[in-house]
């Protein structure tokens, strides 16, 4: 045995007993002919004496970070720091062991707040993961889903593992396709998400089934969204409504977050915003509830507008009270923003209304009388407000009014502090144009249309509604989930009209479809994202940073160097051969 007390435990109460402890070298100080070890573990700090010769004679030759077990006693500090829990002791030291030894020359310094290179911190992960804060983000996520799971069980689920290895289902990114030894020129798709396998659950019987399902998709990476794989909460419930489902999360999710936060968390029942209001008002289905801007429809109050910009174009404003005091600078650095490639607004065109009720500044020239009339009367402006102005075709004039209302929370310092704010988005559209022209699904494909068979057959498929919704967070889409189609007949016609044929869902959704004729219960679930939730507890904004072994942002695993290439032999296998 290495330790008898770990480094983070020792405290007055210890004096005077013979210890053994076992970590790492922190820091090595030597003060007047005696040599200081600042020893670490997972649980804390203890200081190390060394007062023999031999014994400073040996540890000179340790780098830090080298892995060592001493033996001692606890005493008393003559010089206390009551900054940490072991700040009142430190065990003089009789005996040393060197149990791995460190290179003298480390890639970068452990727990050190100077900014390192990502790329080199993920390409020596495991010793990035000594990081203090980084350690204790991976310790929090245990914390985290063992809470979830003991909620989930204490809730009536039970917990079932559903295959790695399935079949290609359309669901919204790409596949990540396995190809079959024993099966030439076949494939497998590692699963996007348990979605078939947990509805046919549902018609097993299975009252409530739920798992920590891994999830693969190639999509691209962002600050938000891990590229490759990722975790979820999965859950499904039978003869469940939109109700039932909404019921569990608000249960389940402000428990998990009060466990382990001290910042203030929404209770619910959460606030309900259909889709088509959350684009109007915010420009985007993920609002930040923290930011208290909106956007507003002023198309009608210039539609005589002498001002080119505005001619012919769906016209979005956003009012930001008590704001007329920035100087022209923040307004051309807002112009600035709104005109990047990732925004793609054409121009930010603004005004302010001064403490006299006058416009002035950016396009005041063109706000007559009756239009500044109209916008005091039904846009509740105020005196001291600014005005910010997005002209475009409607869809993209939402997006980039989105985009701006967002940025202006942030420059301003709008966004409300230290509190969890969470919504529901719902009813959204059962299906959208594609890129084409065509029809395609907009959400999930398996989602119940609002209406039924009778929706299907009789409206315009842009017009119809699904029983889909998501959680959203503090601006991130936190879970997503849906009341399940469990009808053949309206399944093979919500896939018709976006183009599948009754064979092609047979063939591709044949499982599913065949368990359909024997008896489907209605069913329902969702599935919050299990790393964007310990991602915001532990308020990082990076998620990379709360995944003990994440990919980089070219969805490259720098310490496992994958993806790689593997040997002819491996590809003959499994009959693939690269085309150079």
């Amino acid at each position: 045995m290495y330790r008898t007390k770990t480094c983070g435990e020792l405290t007055i109460k210890n004096i005077e007993e013979e210890v053994e402890l076992a970590g790492w070298i922190q820091k090595i100080r030597n003060l007047g002919g005696m040599e200081f070890i600042d020893l670490r573990d997972e649980f804390g700090i203890t200081q190390i004496i060394i007062s023999d010769k031999k014994l400073q004679e040996q540890v000179s030759k340790y780098p830090k970070e080298s892995c060592i077990h001493i033996k001692g006693k606890v005493v008393e500090r003559s010089s206390k720091n009551l900054n940490m829990p072991t700040g009142e002791i430190e065990i003089v030291a009789n005996y040393i062991e060197l149990l791995g030894k460190c290179e003298n020359n480390l890639p970068f310094e452990i727990n050190n707040d100077q900014e390192v290179r990502e790329d080199l911190r993920l390409q020596y992960r495991f010793l990035d993961l000594r990081n203090e804060k980084l350690h204790n983000n991976i310790l929090l996520r245990s914390k985290i889903l063992k809470t979830l799971r003991d909620k989930m069980d204490e809730l009536g689920f039970t917990e079932i593992q559903t295959p790695i290895l399935g079949n290609s289902s359309p669901e919204g990114a790409r596949d990540y396709l396995v190809p079959s030894r024993l099966n030439p020129g076949e494939f497998y798709a590692l699963p996007q998400a348990p979605q078939q396998f947990k509805q046919l659950l549902m018609v097993s019987g299975f009252n409530k089934y739920y798992q920590i399902a891994p999830c693969f998709r190639d999509e691209d990476p962002r600050a938000d969204r891990a590229p490759g794989e990722f975790y979820q909460l999965d859950f499904e419930m039978s003869f469940a409504t939109q109700e039932d489902v909404f019921k569990v999360i608000e249960d389940v999710v402000p428990y998990t977050f009060k466990k382990f936060t001290d910042w203030e968390v929404d209770e619910g029942p959460f606030v309900k915003i259909p889709y088509k209001e959350a684009m109007e008002k915010y420009g985007i289905d993920k609002p930040d509830l923290r930011n208290p801007l909106i956007i507003q429809d002023v198309t009608k109050v210039f539609e005589n507008s002498e001002f080119k910009a505005f001619e012919g174009k769906t016209i979005k404003a956003i009012i930001v009270e008590n704001c007329a005091n920035q100087g022209r600078k923040f307004f051309d650095k807002m112009g600035e923003f709104a005109t990047t490639e990732e925004v793609g607004a054409k121009g930010l065109a603004w005004t302010k209304l001064d403490e006299n009720y006058e416009f002035v500044g950016g396009i005041a020239k063109f706000i007559n009388p009756q239009m500044k009339e109209l916008l005091e009367k039904e846009y509740a402006l105020k005196k001291n407000s600014a005005i910010f102005f997005i002209a475009d075709e409607f869809e993209k004039a939402q997006k980039i009014a989105g985009l701006v209302r967002i940025e202006l929370g942030k420059r301003l310092d709008l966004i409300q502090k230290n509190v969890y704010k969470f919504c529901f988005i719902v009813d959204f559209p059962m299906y959208e144009l594609a890129d084409d022209g065509s029809i395609d699904f907009s959400h999930n494909p398996f989602s119940m249309p609002q209406g039924g068979l009778e929706a299907l057959e009789t409206k315009d498929p842009l017009e119809i509604l699904a029983y889909q919704y998501d959680l959203v967070c503090n601006g991130y889409e936190m879970a997503s989930g849906a009341v399940r189609n469990h009808s053949p007949e309206t399944m093979i016609k919500a896939f018709e009209i976006a183009g599948y044929t009754k064979e092609e869902v047979k063939n591709r959704f044949g499982a599913l479809y065949h368990a359909f004729q024997f008896g489907t219960p209605p069913h329902a679930g969702a599935a919050p994202g299990v790393d964007r939730m310990i991602m915001l507890i532990a308020d990082s904004q990076n998620i990379r940073e709360i995944i003990a072994f994440p990919k980089n942002k070219k969805a490259r695993d720098l310490l496992m160097r994958a993806p790689s290439q593997v040997s002819e032999e491996q590809l003959k296998d499994v009959h693939i051969k690269i085309d150079e």
